[in-house]
Protein backbone atom coordinates (compact mmCIF):
# COMPACT_ATOMS: atom_id res chain seq x y z
CA UNK A 1 0.00 0.00 0.00
CA UNK A 2 0.97 3.43 -1.25
CA UNK A 3 2.03 6.47 1.43
CA UNK A 4 -1.26 8.01 -0.01
CA UNK A 5 -3.28 5.35 0.67
CA UNK A 6 -2.09 5.10 4.38
CA UNK A 7 -2.66 8.83 4.66
CA UNK A 8 -6.56 8.59 3.15
CA UNK A 9 -6.80 5.38 5.70
CA UNK A 10 -5.71 7.01 8.64
CA UNK A 11 -7.93 10.10 8.04
CA UNK A 12 -11.18 7.66 7.32
CA UNK A 13 -10.25 6.13 10.54
CA UNK A 14 -9.80 9.40 12.61
CA UNK A 15 -13.40 10.24 11.22
CA UNK A 16 -12.70 12.19 8.47
CA UNK A 17 -15.49 11.27 5.76
CA UNK A 18 -13.33 12.20 2.73
CA UNK A 19 -9.48 12.52 1.93
CA UNK A 20 -7.84 14.43 -1.08
CA UNK A 21 -4.60 14.93 -2.29
CA UNK A 22 -2.96 17.61 -4.30
CA UNK A 23 -0.65 19.61 -5.72
CA UNK A 24 0.87 22.48 -3.79
CA UNK A 25 0.70 25.11 -6.43
CA UNK A 26 -0.60 28.60 -6.27
CA UNK A 27 -3.54 29.31 -6.20
CA UNK A 28 -4.00 32.55 -8.67
CA UNK A 29 -7.52 32.87 -9.29
CA UNK A 30 -8.28 33.30 -5.55
CA UNK A 31 -5.59 35.50 -5.37
CA UNK A 32 -7.41 38.15 -7.97
CA UNK A 33 -10.78 37.21 -6.67
CA UNK A 34 -9.98 38.52 -3.30
CA UNK A 35 -7.57 41.68 -4.57
CA UNK A 36 -10.69 42.51 -6.91
CA UNK A 37 -12.97 42.77 -3.91
CA UNK A 38 -10.67 44.31 -1.40
CA UNK A 39 -13.91 46.44 -0.54
CA UNK A 40 -15.98 43.62 0.78
CA UNK A 41 -12.68 41.22 1.88
CA UNK A 42 -10.13 44.05 3.08
CA UNK A 43 -10.90 43.36 6.68
CA UNK A 44 -9.85 39.41 5.79
CA UNK A 45 -6.74 40.31 3.42
CA UNK A 46 -4.99 42.60 5.84
CA UNK A 47 -5.81 40.52 9.26
CA UNK A 48 -3.88 38.07 10.91
CA UNK A 49 -5.71 35.04 8.47
CA UNK A 50 -3.39 36.25 5.80
CA UNK A 51 -5.20 34.44 2.90
CA UNK A 52 -3.12 35.76 0.01
CA UNK A 53 -0.03 34.41 1.64
CA UNK A 54 -1.65 30.66 2.37
CA UNK A 55 -3.04 30.76 -1.55
CA UNK A 56 1.01 30.78 -2.22
CA UNK A 57 1.62 27.54 -0.29
CA UNK A 58 5.27 27.96 -1.31
CA UNK A 59 5.26 31.30 0.50
CA UNK A 60 4.38 29.00 3.59
CA UNK A 61 6.41 26.15 3.18
CA UNK A 62 9.83 26.47 0.33
CA UNK A 63 9.68 22.92 -0.01
CA UNK A 64 5.88 22.43 -0.48
CA UNK A 65 5.25 19.46 -2.53
CA UNK A 66 1.47 18.29 -1.59
CA UNK A 67 -1.78 19.58 0.15
CA UNK A 68 -3.33 17.14 1.91
CA UNK A 69 -7.17 17.83 2.45
CA UNK A 70 -9.56 16.69 4.61
CA UNK A 71 -13.42 16.88 5.15
CA UNK A 72 -15.89 16.02 7.99
CA UNK A 73 -19.32 15.31 7.70
CA UNK A 74 -20.64 17.65 10.59
CA UNK A 75 -24.21 16.68 10.33
CA UNK A 76 -24.16 12.64 11.74
CA UNK A 77 -26.35 13.74 14.68
CA UNK A 78 -29.02 16.13 14.92
CA UNK A 79 -28.93 19.23 16.10
CA UNK A 80 -31.75 20.09 18.84
CA UNK A 81 -35.05 22.67 17.62
CA UNK A 82 -34.13 25.49 20.29
CA UNK A 83 -31.30 26.24 18.81
CA UNK A 84 -32.01 25.69 15.10
CA UNK A 85 -32.29 29.81 13.73
CA UNK A 86 -30.06 30.79 16.83
CA UNK A 87 -26.72 29.32 15.73
CA UNK A 88 -25.76 27.69 12.71
CA UNK A 89 -24.99 24.15 12.60
CA UNK A 90 -21.33 24.58 11.81
CA UNK A 91 -20.70 25.75 15.12
CA UNK A 92 -23.14 23.57 16.87
CA UNK A 93 -20.60 20.99 15.74
CA UNK A 94 -17.67 22.33 18.06
CA UNK A 95 -15.20 21.29 14.31
CA UNK A 96 -14.81 25.07 13.28
CA UNK A 97 -11.32 26.65 14.52
CA UNK A 98 -11.59 24.54 17.61
CA UNK A 99 -8.88 24.11 20.07
CA UNK A 100 -6.59 21.04 20.53
CA UNK A 101 -8.03 19.77 23.82
CA UNK A 102 -11.40 19.05 21.94
CA UNK A 103 -12.09 15.99 20.05
CA UNK A 104 -12.29 18.25 16.62
CA UNK A 105 -8.95 19.77 17.68
CA UNK A 106 -7.37 16.70 18.56
CA UNK A 107 -8.21 15.19 15.20
CA UNK A 108 -6.08 17.99 13.45
CA UNK A 109 -3.63 17.32 15.99
CA UNK A 110 -3.39 13.32 15.15
CA UNK A 111 -3.55 14.01 11.76
CA UNK A 112 -0.61 16.28 12.32
CA UNK A 113 1.81 13.38 14.56
CA UNK A 114 0.73 10.31 11.69
CA UNK A 115 2.17 12.84 8.79
CA UNK A 116 5.11 13.71 10.51
CA UNK A 117 6.22 10.37 12.26
CA UNK A 118 5.84 9.26 8.59
CA UNK A 119 8.94 11.54 8.10
CA UNK A 120 6.28 14.10 6.43
CA UNK A 121 7.19 17.97 7.23
CA UNK A 122 4.06 19.49 7.64
CA UNK A 123 3.53 23.71 7.25
CA UNK A 124 2.77 25.49 10.24
CA UNK A 125 -1.52 25.81 10.04
CA UNK A 126 -2.05 28.79 7.84
CA UNK A 127 -5.18 29.90 6.18
CA UNK A 128 -5.53 27.94 2.64
CA UNK A 129 -8.01 28.63 0.23
CA UNK A 130 -9.55 25.40 1.74
CA UNK A 131 -12.97 25.07 -0.64
CA UNK A 132 -10.89 25.45 -3.57
CA UNK A 133 -8.58 23.07 -2.26
CA UNK A 134 -10.95 20.73 -1.85
CA UNK A 135 -12.43 21.09 -5.20
CA UNK A 136 -8.56 20.60 -6.82
CA UNK A 137 -8.45 17.35 -4.08
CA UNK A 138 -11.55 15.99 -5.36
CA UNK A 139 -13.41 15.70 -2.64
CA UNK A 140 -16.41 18.80 -3.19
CA UNK A 141 -18.36 20.63 -5.58
CA UNK A 142 -19.34 23.94 -5.09
CA UNK A 143 -23.08 25.39 -4.61
CA UNK A 144 -24.27 29.20 -5.62
CA UNK A 145 -24.13 30.21 -2.00
CA UNK A 146 -20.23 30.23 -2.25
CA UNK A 147 -20.27 26.74 0.14
CA UNK A 148 -18.36 23.48 -0.54
CA UNK A 149 -20.80 20.59 -0.55
CA UNK A 150 -19.85 17.08 -0.57
CA UNK A 151 -21.90 14.58 -2.42
CA UNK A 152 -24.13 12.77 0.36
CA UNK A 153 -22.91 15.20 2.56
CA UNK A 154 -24.38 18.68 1.60
CA UNK A 155 -22.55 21.45 2.49
CA UNK A 156 -22.63 20.84 6.08
CA UNK A 157 -19.01 20.18 6.17
CA UNK A 158 -15.68 20.94 7.65
CA UNK A 159 -12.06 21.27 5.59
CA UNK A 160 -9.34 20.98 7.16
CA UNK A 161 -5.92 21.40 4.81
CA UNK A 162 -1.89 20.30 5.45
CA UNK A 163 0.70 21.97 3.62
CA UNK A 164 3.51 18.95 3.12
CA UNK A 165 7.00 18.68 1.74
CA UNK A 166 5.43 15.12 0.55
CA UNK A 167 5.37 13.97 -3.16
CA UNK A 168 2.16 11.94 -2.80
CA UNK A 169 -0.74 10.53 -5.53
CA UNK A 170 -2.80 13.09 -6.65
CA UNK A 171 -6.64 13.53 -7.23
CA UNK A 172 -8.51 14.56 -10.34
CA UNK A 173 -10.20 17.97 -9.53
CA UNK A 174 -14.10 18.39 -9.02
CA UNK A 175 -14.22 22.00 -10.22
CA UNK A 176 -18.19 22.17 -10.84
CA UNK A 177 -21.08 23.91 -9.73
CA UNK A 178 -24.06 20.93 -8.96
CA UNK A 179 -26.81 23.10 -8.30
CA UNK A 180 -30.03 22.27 -10.16
CA UNK A 181 -29.83 24.16 -13.22
CA UNK A 182 -31.30 28.27 -13.05
CA UNK A 183 -32.07 27.24 -9.07
CA UNK A 184 -31.49 30.79 -6.96
CA UNK A 185 -33.32 29.59 -3.97
CA UNK A 186 -30.11 30.68 -1.75
CA UNK A 187 -29.60 34.19 -3.31
CA UNK A 188 -33.62 34.35 -3.00
CA UNK A 189 -33.53 33.65 0.59
CA UNK A 190 -30.60 35.72 2.24
CA UNK A 191 -32.57 38.78 3.96
CA UNK A 192 -29.31 41.11 3.86
CA UNK A 193 -28.69 40.47 0.35
CA UNK A 194 -24.83 39.23 0.82
CA UNK A 195 -25.50 36.34 -2.07
CA UNK A 196 -25.94 39.00 -4.44
CA UNK A 197 -25.45 36.44 -7.56
CA UNK A 198 -24.23 33.07 -7.88
CA UNK A 199 -20.59 32.17 -6.32
CA UNK A 200 -21.03 35.58 -4.67
CA UNK A 201 -21.10 37.03 -1.79
CA UNK A 202 -20.40 40.20 0.13
CA UNK A 203 -19.40 38.79 3.67
CA UNK A 204 -19.63 42.36 5.34
CA UNK A 205 -23.64 41.79 4.91
CA UNK A 206 -23.58 38.34 5.85
CA UNK A 207 -25.71 37.69 9.08
CA UNK A 208 -22.94 34.99 10.51
CA UNK A 209 -20.14 37.51 10.08
CA UNK A 210 -22.26 40.27 11.71
CA UNK A 211 -22.66 38.07 14.73
CA UNK A 212 -18.99 37.11 15.78
CA UNK A 213 -16.62 39.17 13.55
CA UNK A 214 -18.17 42.85 14.67
CA UNK A 215 -16.00 42.84 17.66
CA UNK A 216 -13.36 45.48 18.73
CA UNK A 217 -9.89 45.21 17.82
CA UNK A 218 -10.80 41.69 16.56
CA UNK A 219 -9.65 42.12 12.76
CA UNK A 220 -8.95 45.56 11.20
CA UNK A 221 -12.03 47.49 9.66
CA UNK A 222 -14.48 45.95 11.43
CA UNK A 223 -16.13 47.48 15.02
CA UNK A 224 -18.61 46.20 16.64
CA UNK A 225 -21.61 48.18 15.10
CA UNK A 226 -24.58 47.07 13.57
CA UNK A 227 -25.95 49.00 11.10
CA UNK A 228 -30.11 48.96 11.81
CA UNK A 229 -30.92 47.46 8.72
CA UNK A 230 -28.59 44.61 9.41
CA UNK A 231 -30.22 44.29 12.73
CA UNK A 232 -34.00 44.32 11.57
CA UNK A 233 -32.48 41.11 9.20
CA UNK A 234 -30.85 39.05 11.78
CA UNK A 235 -34.24 37.27 13.42
CA UNK A 236 -33.29 35.00 16.07
CA UNK A 237 -30.06 34.29 14.64
CA UNK A 238 -27.05 34.83 17.76
CA UNK A 239 -24.17 32.98 16.15
CA UNK A 240 -23.80 32.24 12.34
CA UNK A 241 -26.82 31.82 9.65
CA UNK A 242 -28.25 28.91 7.99
CA UNK A 243 -30.84 30.49 5.97
CA UNK A 244 -29.20 29.65 2.52
CA UNK A 245 -27.96 26.05 3.48
CA UNK A 246 -31.16 25.24 4.53
CA UNK A 247 -33.05 26.31 1.82
CA UNK A 248 -30.86 24.36 -0.79
CA UNK A 249 -32.12 21.80 -2.45
CA UNK A 250 -28.92 19.68 -2.02
CA UNK A 251 -29.24 19.47 1.46
CA UNK A 252 -32.33 18.39 1.96
CA UNK A 253 -31.46 14.71 2.34
CA UNK A 254 -29.33 16.23 5.56
CA UNK A 255 -31.99 18.17 6.76
CA UNK A 256 -34.80 15.39 6.58
CA UNK A 257 -32.80 12.54 8.01
CA UNK A 258 -33.98 11.20 10.81
CA UNK A 259 -30.70 11.34 13.24
CA UNK A 260 -29.72 10.46 17.23
CA UNK A 261 -29.79 13.42 19.08
CA UNK A 262 -26.36 14.73 20.49
CA UNK A 263 -26.80 14.59 23.95
CA UNK A 264 -24.30 17.44 24.76
CA UNK A 265 -26.34 19.85 22.51
CA UNK A 266 -29.69 18.59 23.86
CA UNK A 267 -28.10 19.58 27.18
CA UNK A 268 -26.72 22.80 26.02
CA UNK A 269 -29.94 24.02 24.55
CA UNK A 270 -32.30 23.43 27.67
CA UNK A 271 -30.23 25.90 29.18
CA UNK A 272 -29.82 28.39 25.81
CA UNK A 273 -32.90 30.98 25.84
CA UNK A 274 -32.44 34.41 25.31
CA UNK A 275 -33.30 35.17 28.51
CA UNK A 276 -29.96 33.51 30.08
CA UNK A 277 -28.32 34.88 27.72
CA UNK A 278 -28.86 38.76 27.98
CA UNK A 279 -28.11 38.94 31.31
CA UNK A 280 -25.44 35.81 31.59
CA UNK A 281 -23.50 35.66 34.24
CA UNK A 282 -19.52 34.85 33.36
CA UNK A 283 -20.15 31.20 34.61
CA UNK A 284 -22.54 30.78 31.76
CA UNK A 285 -20.39 32.57 29.60
CA UNK A 286 -17.80 29.90 30.29
CA UNK A 287 -19.68 26.31 30.43
CA UNK A 288 -22.45 27.23 27.80
CA UNK A 289 -21.52 29.96 24.68
CA UNK A 290 -17.49 29.11 24.97
CA UNK A 291 -17.71 25.48 25.34
CA UNK A 292 -19.56 25.46 22.41
CA UNK A 293 -17.93 27.75 19.97
CA UNK A 294 -14.67 28.46 21.20
CA UNK A 295 -12.15 30.96 19.39
CA UNK A 296 -15.10 33.21 18.06
CA UNK A 297 -16.58 35.69 20.68
CA UNK A 298 -14.35 36.26 23.35
CA UNK A 299 -16.34 38.26 25.64
CA UNK A 300 -20.13 37.75 26.91
CA UNK A 301 -21.01 41.52 26.12
CA UNK A 302 -21.07 40.32 22.29
CA UNK A 303 -23.64 37.87 22.84
CA UNK A 304 -25.52 39.98 25.13
CA UNK A 305 -25.69 42.19 22.28
CA UNK A 306 -26.54 39.62 19.89
CA UNK A 307 -29.34 37.99 22.55
CA UNK A 308 -30.74 42.16 22.51
CA UNK A 309 -31.41 42.31 18.74
CA UNK A 310 -32.99 38.72 19.03
CA UNK A 311 -35.50 40.07 21.59
CA UNK A 312 -36.20 43.23 19.45
CA UNK A 313 -36.84 41.31 15.93
CA UNK A 314 -39.03 38.67 18.43
CA UNK A 315 -42.10 41.06 18.28
CA UNK A 316 -42.43 39.41 22.09
CA UNK A 317 -43.07 42.06 24.66
CA UNK A 318 -42.55 39.79 27.71
CA UNK A 319 -38.70 40.42 26.82
CA UNK A 320 -39.16 43.97 28.04
CA UNK A 321 -38.15 43.67 31.68
CA UNK A 322 -35.43 41.85 30.79
CA UNK A 323 -34.11 44.52 28.26
CA UNK A 324 -34.67 47.06 31.10
CA UNK A 325 -32.38 45.03 33.18
CA UNK A 326 -29.98 45.20 30.71
CA UNK A 327 -30.50 49.06 30.67
CA UNK A 328 -28.30 49.00 33.74
CA UNK A 329 -25.61 46.66 32.81
CA UNK A 330 -21.95 48.01 33.13
CA UNK A 331 -20.96 47.81 29.29
CA UNK A 332 -22.18 50.64 27.39
CA UNK A 333 -22.72 48.67 24.19
CA UNK A 334 -25.39 46.23 26.24
CA UNK A 335 -27.45 49.06 26.90
CA UNK A 336 -26.84 50.37 23.88
CA UNK A 337 -28.82 47.47 22.11
CA UNK A 338 -31.39 46.61 25.00
CA UNK A 339 -32.74 50.23 24.17
CA UNK A 340 -32.48 49.57 20.45
CA UNK A 341 -34.80 46.10 21.19
CA UNK A 342 -37.03 48.23 23.42
CA UNK A 343 -37.76 50.67 20.65
CA UNK A 344 -38.73 47.60 18.04
CA UNK A 345 -40.65 46.19 20.67
CA UNK A 346 -42.38 49.22 21.65
CA UNK A 347 -45.08 49.93 24.08
CA UNK A 348 -45.58 52.00 27.42
CA UNK A 349 -43.36 49.57 29.42
CA UNK A 350 -41.04 50.09 26.41
CA UNK A 351 -41.05 53.85 26.76
CA UNK A 352 -40.28 54.19 30.43
CA UNK A 353 -37.69 52.18 30.42
CA UNK A 354 -36.28 54.10 27.99
CA UNK A 355 -37.46 57.50 29.87
CA UNK A 356 -35.91 56.30 32.79
CA UNK A 357 -32.18 55.20 31.52
CA UNK A 358 -31.63 58.25 29.59
CA UNK A 359 -31.17 60.28 32.11
CA UNK A 360 -28.31 58.02 34.18
CA UNK A 361 -26.71 57.08 30.87
CA UNK A 362 -23.08 58.49 30.02
CA UNK A 363 -21.96 56.74 27.05
CA UNK A 364 -22.37 58.72 23.97
CA UNK A 365 -23.59 55.61 21.92
CA UNK A 366 -26.17 54.22 24.33
CA UNK A 367 -27.34 58.02 24.43
CA UNK A 368 -27.84 57.81 20.50
CA UNK A 369 -29.77 54.45 20.67
CA UNK A 370 -31.85 55.26 23.43
CA UNK A 371 -32.90 58.73 21.85
CA UNK A 372 -33.53 56.83 18.64
CA UNK A 373 -35.28 54.40 20.16
CA UNK A 374 -37.83 57.03 21.18
CA UNK A 375 -37.73 59.09 18.98
CA UNK A 376 -39.59 55.94 16.85
CA UNK A 377 -41.97 55.18 19.42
Amino acid sequence: MSLSEDIKDFGLDLGYSKVGITRADSFPEYITELNGRRDMYGWYIDGVFQPLKGAEPKNCMSTAKSIIVFTHDIFKQAFPENLTGKVGRHYQSRANLTVRHRINGARRQLMRDFLEKNGINVAQRVVTPDRMAAARAGICTYGRNTFAFGDDMGSFIIIATFITDAELQYDEPTFETKCPPKCTACIDACPTGALYKPLKMNPLRCIALNTFMTQENYVPGVNSYIPPNIRETMGSWLHGCDICQEVCPRNQKKLKAKLAPDEYLVKVANDFNFINLLNMTDEFFAKRVQMLMPNYIREKKYFQRNAAIAMGNSGDVSYIPHLAKAMQDSEEIVRGYAAWALGKLGGQKAKQALDSSLPRETSQFARNEIETALANL
